[in-house]
């Protein structure tokens, strides 16, 4: 028996969804996006990158290759003939949105095939009964907010007003999700959990996939900053996942960062809470060392999504890019003799794209160890593709959806 370790690579997504148009993101291309810009000098930034995109460990694993088929075009800057170490394909998803619980629970072979809740982007965006109730049950003066926006955004906009009121900030995106953020000393954090518990039971009749809590610190709008500290409630997946599946053959599964609020805390044995790419990257190490045979880890690098794709920061996407790619070979060294490691993503969101939203796109998926030999894996119909080859590789019971990629060449 051997262990899996599974790391999402939050919205690193490289084009070519068939079904993009329908999103509005027709020629939406994360990676191939910037790696254009990169290599046009456009993504330059003194003190933190410069020149063409420079990803080797992962164009060694079939990056580029990945992208190549799923967009019919290769990256800028990538070389099309590398020295394979993995196998690559690229996989389409077959949910119904382009959020992060639809593609980590496809990812884990459960796709959401139903449509889930959505708020307009009219203002007010949530409906009167639903803030009143709100109000009401949870003994607040009142709420802010109340549109689509940007996390980062409405807190420096609306952060002082919080404070000074004791209302805390509501807003949704173009997911199925009813954020809510306050100041952790000012408000209170676990008053803050508290109203995210009971928003959530109010929202889980209107399908509304997950209520966040978004704790942030600081005394003015120069200073407020978002914490570590949140928290996701989420719906549970309909069926069992991988994660379920491993935890009920007796295997150990870890969950790192926001793994276990995704997946609704369904499947993890154990929780390691971290925030920012270092960070998980740190704790992923230690974890992996941990992990015991049979085990399966999971880790989603939240940084590419959150920092970067959202803010729409080319340079800074592409900075991360290649700090991951940098990190990569630690990863790859704590790998022990039959050990497989996936690497995929669970959407797009192009820093190039107009808006602020995740795109509609086809993800990588690179396979390294487990017995598998370097190649092309094709286009996988489903991202519930990337799951059934984890489970087949730990022996684990198959889910509904998913075919497993092949190890070698037929």
């Amino acid at each position: 028996m051997s262990r899996a370790f599974l790391f999402v690579l939050d919205s690193v997504g490289i084009g070519g969804a068939p079904d993009a148009a329908q999103f509005g993101d027709e020629g939406a291309n994360t990676i191939g996006h910037i790696a254009e810009a990169c290599h046009a000098g456009k993504a330059d930034q003194d003190g933190l990158r410069a020149g063409t995109l420079s990803l080797p460990v992962l164009e060694s694993l079939g990056l580029g290759l990945a992208a190549e088929n799923a967009c019919g075009k290769l990256p800028a800057g990538m070389n099309a003939n590398p020295e394979l170490k993995g196998r690559w394909a690229s996989a389409v998803e077959i949910s119904k949105g382009k959020d992060t619980p639809s593609g980590h629970w496809e990812i884990a072979g459960v796709p959401v095939m139903t449509d889930w809740g959505y708020f307009p982007r009219e203002i007010p965006a949530f409906p009167a009964e639903l803030t009143e109730r709100i109000i009401a049950e949870n003994s607040l003066p009142g709420i802010l907010g109340n549109c689509h926006a940007s996390g980062t955004e409405i807190i420096a906009e609306l952060g002082e007003a919080h404070v000074r009121t004791g209302k805390p900030i509501c807003y949704t995106s173009s997911d199925s999700v009813f954020q809510i953020a306050a100041h952790e000393h000012h408000f209170g954090l676990e008053k803050l959990y508290a109203l995210c518990e009971s928003v959530f039971e109010m929202t889980a009749p209107m399908n509304i996939g997950r209520v966040i809590a978004r704790p942030f610190i600081g005394e003015d709008a120069a200073s407020f900053a978002r914490t570590g500290n949140r928290r996701d409630y989420s719906i549970k997946p309909p069926k069992p996942t991988l994660l379920e599946r491993a935890k009920a053959a007796g295997r150990e599964v870890i969950a790192i960062g926001k793994i276990a609020d995704i997946y609704a805390h369904q499947g993890p044995t154990q929780i390691i809470k971290a925030s920012g790419n270092e960070a998980l990257g740190a704790a992923t190490l230690k974890a992996m060392v941990e992990l015991p045979d049979g085990g399966l880890l999971m880790t989603n690098f939240v940084d590419f999504d959150m920092l970067y794709g959202h803010r729409r920061n080319v340079a800074g996407y592409a900075a991360a890019l290649e700090d991951f790619d940098c990190w990569l070979p630690s990863f790859m060294e704590k790998l022990e003799p039959g050990d497989l490691l996936a690497i995929t993503a669970d959407h797009g969101c192009d820093p190039t794209w107009q808006g602020t939203d995740h795109t509609r796109e086809q993800v990588p998926v690179l396979l390294f160890g487990g017995g598998i030999e370097p190649g092309n894996g094709g286009t996988r119909e489903t991202f519930a593709d990337i799951g059934a080859t984890v489970a087949r590789h730990l022996g684990l019971e198959p889910g509904e959806t998913g075919t497993p990629i092949r190890p070698a060449d037929a």
